[in-house]
Formats: C-alpha cells, sequence, structure tokens
C-alpha cells in the first residue's frame, strides 16, 4: 500500500512539474534561463510580465474569443450528442445501424481534409473572421454521438422509457424528464473533453480568424513568433490560458470523476 502511494505521489508530481516550472521562469527575466542551477522558486515578475502579454496581443480579446467559443460548443455538443445518442440507443427507426456506422466512420477522416471546403462555405456564408466560423461547424462531433450511444445502451433502461409512456410522456418529454437526468455524468465527461479540445485548438482558428480578433492559442502563437523568443512572454501567456482549465476541472472535477466511476461499473 505505501509503494502504491509513493508510486501515485511521483506521477503526481512529475506530472505537475512542467506547469509550476513554467510558473517560475513566468515570473521572472529571461536570463533566468540560463542560470545554473535553475531556478525552482518563483521570482516577483510574474504580473509585470503578465501585463507585457496584455500590452503585446489582444490577449483579453482572446480569452473572451475562447471562453465563448469552447463554453457554446460544449453546451452544444452534451445537447445533440445525448438527443441523437438517446435516437440511437433506444429509438427503433429504419437505417438506424446504417447511420450510426457512417457517423461513426467520419472519425476515420483527418480533419485536415475538409479544411478547403469549409473555408470556401465560411467565406460564401461572409462568417470569415468572427466566431461563428468555430462555433457552427463544431455544434456536433462523431465522436460525442457515439460515447452518449453506448453509455445510454447501457445505463437508460427500457423499462423506464416504457413506463413513461404508459403515463402519457412523449418523445420530447421522456427526453427531457428521463434521458437528460440519466446521461448527466457522461454529458459532464463529453462536456469536460469538448471544452478542452476547443480551448486548445489552433489549426483552424488560426486559418478562418483575423489576426486582430484571436483565441488564445492563435495569441499565443503570436508571442512566439517574434524574430528573438521572449520565452518569458510566452509562458507567462501560457499559464495565463491553462488557467481556465484548471478552473473547470476544479469546479467541475467531482462529477466528472463520478461519471468516469459510474461508467466503468455499469461497464
Amino acid at each position: 500500500m505505501r509503494l502504491r502511494y509513493l508510486t501515485l505521489t511521483a506521477v503526481g508530481f512529475f506530472s505537475a512539474f512542467p506547469l509550476y516550472y513554467s510558473v517560475v521562469v513566468a515570473s521572472r527575466h529571461n536570463s533566468a534561463l540560463a542560470e545554473v542551477p535553475p531556478p525552482l522558486i518563483p521570482g516577483g515578475n510574474f504580473f509585470a510580465n503578465v501585463s507585457r502579454v496584455f500590452d503585446t496581443v489582444p490577449f483579453g480579446l482572446a480569452l473572451a474569443n475562447s471562453f465563448i467559443v469552447a463554453g457554446s460548443i460544449s453546451i452544444a455538443v452534451m445537447f445533440f450528442s445525448t438527443l441523437a445518442g438517446f435516437a440511437f440507443a433506444k429509438l427503433k427507426f429504419r437505417g438506424r445501424n446504417i447511420m450510426l456506422v457512417i457517423t461513426v466512420a467520419t472519425m476515420m477522416v483527418p480533419a485536415q481534409l475538409g479544411i478547403i471546403p469549409l473555408y470556401m462555405l465560411m467565406v460564401k456564408l461572409e462568417w470569415t473572421g468572427t466566431n461563428y466560423a468555430l462555433i457552427v461547424p463544431a455544434l456536433v462531433n462523431a465522436f460525442g454521438v457515439f460515447f452518449m450511444t453506448q453509455y445510454l445502451s447501457r445505463a437508460l433502461p427500457t423499462e423506464l422509457l416504457e413506463a413513461g409512456r404508459v403515463d402519457g410522456c412523449t418523445t420530447w418529454g421522456l427526453f427531457w424528464h428521463v434521458v437528460l437526468p440519466a446521461a448527466r455524468p457522461a454529458a459532464a465527461v463529453l462536456g469536460m473533453l469538448t471544452f478542452m479540445s476547443a480551448w486548445n485548438d489552433y489549426f483552424w482558428p488560426l486559418v478562418v480568424l483575423s489576426p486582430d480578433n484571436p483565441t488564445v492559442q492563435v495569441a499565443l502563437s503570436t508571442l512566439a513568433s517574434g524574430y528573438v523568443n521572449d520565452y518569458v512572454l510566452g509562458l507567462a501567456g501560457t499559464a495565463i490560458g491553462t488557467l481556465p482549465l484548471v478552473a473547470v476541472f476544479a469546479l467541475f472535477g467531482k462529477q466528472i470523476i463520478g461519471g468516469i466511476m459510474q461508467g466503468a461499473v455499469k461497464g
């Protein structure tokens, strides 16, 4: 038992140390990178470096854009994936299995293959340079549909749905009053994964957004694109950009871990 705790402590330490050291460097001058031995205690320049980040790029706008985009995508994916998962898992209709296979098969197609036609569509809709180009194409995804289908097929008893129909509940009423409460643990996990993916997305925002309306990842790339790399500036921006992810996990981590454990038990 003691060896197990020591192993978990060591794994946790080595996992968290890179993040901690980036904060240490972000709170010092660039000269700290050449110090031997390297500094292990945060310095006193963190807020000054953060101020330089906001002076160099529109980082406040980038944070707002990333919050709007990642939050909107997460809510939409949770709702639409649960709706589609309920249909595939519990409703009987013609072509259900074929549609599910086609949906899952789209996961094997690299996203980069659709960049050019998607960009042409955004140009035609006049959405380039706006958050609509980031949000609308990502309102639902194949992974979310498959994930919720697998979860609801096991976690949602058919007898419960039949009892609801006997009580006069419509299909929409079943979804709202029965399916959504049962799907909450898995939806929390899916929402967290989706938020992280949308927050960390770089390639598509770089293609479709203008430089004066960036997301966090695009703004961070701008910080690191100078002729001489200012590592302290980049790490200060990275620390700020990582804090929302840590905050989301701190707020919803208990429910997310509960959902993972519940799914493991049911599996």
